[in-house]
């Protein structure tokens, strides 16, 4: 049963969570549920990197929040979030060895943000698909606590609580995380540019123009295509200018036939939902620094897009 929950948010600070003896609330626990509701899934969804993985995530924490003595939970907002974290991180743990067995490259699954650009969080940090893709390569503790830190401004004594682990402990997770993603990534270009790379990119594309695509990408800039083995898709990432422009090129002239393109806001950033005959076929978008785009990602998954479709059916 999928609950409808409020989109309201709240700027409650999260904090440790306290067992006191109190009145009970003469309710069900929706309306504290409800409140939290947008901060879970923003959890659960830096976490998981799939927003219909996210939902079912947050649906088992209201289940097991029905279950919970609430009349004794001093902060609802702290012991959710909390369960939705430690949840998260036993799901990642058990979910690294489907990944592994996945058909092609994996990439994220893209949420609408064009309605709520920070997805829950104090930030909207920790969003992008890039930063999705390099929290992949950490642990689920080193993800949890970069999450909660740089997305939802946890102080490093409310981490340690979640994590239940020493607050130092705690930094140093923040720490390392900071610097994978750091040496991972080239410092963003601005929002405006990445739109304007990608429109430029996308032009180039549909005539197949190889100088112009290499004139865009950077000398070590990496394709991903992920059709999760149900549809058409390179199998492996394609890397390097030379090869990326090729392999763009040579499907120009087949590829574009019949196509639509619709210019949205996914994760933050700027993407082009692709259709034939109304129904989405491609999402792509570019992570760009200064030495031009670095990485381009076709998200080709039914699955994946079906809830972009949904937002925009929902919108007009």
């Amino acid at each position: 049963m999928i609950i409808a929950m409020s989109e309201v948010t709240t700027s409650e600070n999260p904090s440790v969570v306290c067992l006191n003896t109190k009145a009970d609330r003469g309710d069900d626990g929706l309306s504290a549920f409800a409140e939290v509701h947008p901060r879970l899934f923003g959890i659960a969804y830096r976490m998981l990197g799939s927003a219909a993985e996210a939902e079912d995530m947050v649906q088992n924490v209201w289940l097991r929040w029905q279950t919970a003595a609430r009349s004794v939970v001093e902060n609802p907002a702290a012991f959710l979030s909390t369960t939705t974290t430690r949840m998260c991180i036993n799901f990642v743990q058990s979910a690294r060895s489907r990944r592994e067995s996945y058909v092609g490259p994996w990439l994220p699954e893209p949420v609408d943000t064009s309605c709520n650009p920070a997805l829950g969080a104090e930030r909207g940090e920790a969003l992008g698909l890039a930063i999705l893709l390099l929290l992949e390569k950490l642990s689920p503790t080193e993800r949890a606590a970069y999450v909660l830190r740089e997305a939802f401004d946890y102080s490093y004594r409310e981490i340690a609580d979640v994590l239940q682990i020493e607050e130092a402990n705690t930094r140093q997770l923040v720490s390392r995380a900071r610097k994978h993603i750091s040496d991972g990534r080239r410092s963003p270009a601005s929002s405006e540019e990445q739109l304007r790379l990608l429109q430029v990119f996308i032009g180039a594309a549909q005539t197949g123009d190889l100088a112009a695509l290499k004139g865009l990408l950077a000398e070590d800039v990496v394709s991903y295509s992920d059709g999760g083995g149900i549809v058409r898709a390179a199998g492996v990432p394609v890397s390097g200018r030379e090869r990326v422009a090729k392999f763009i090129a040579a499907f120009a002239s087949h590829f574009w036939m019949g196509m639509t393109l619709a210019w949205v806001e996914t994760n933050g950033q700027a993407s082009v939902l692709m259709s034939r005959e109304k129904v989405p076929v491609v999402l792509a978008t570019i992570d760009a620094s200064a030495e031009g785009i670095n990485q381009i990602m076709w998200i080709m998954r039914p699955s994946k897009l079906a809830a972009i479709s949904a937002a925009r059916l929902s919108t007009g």
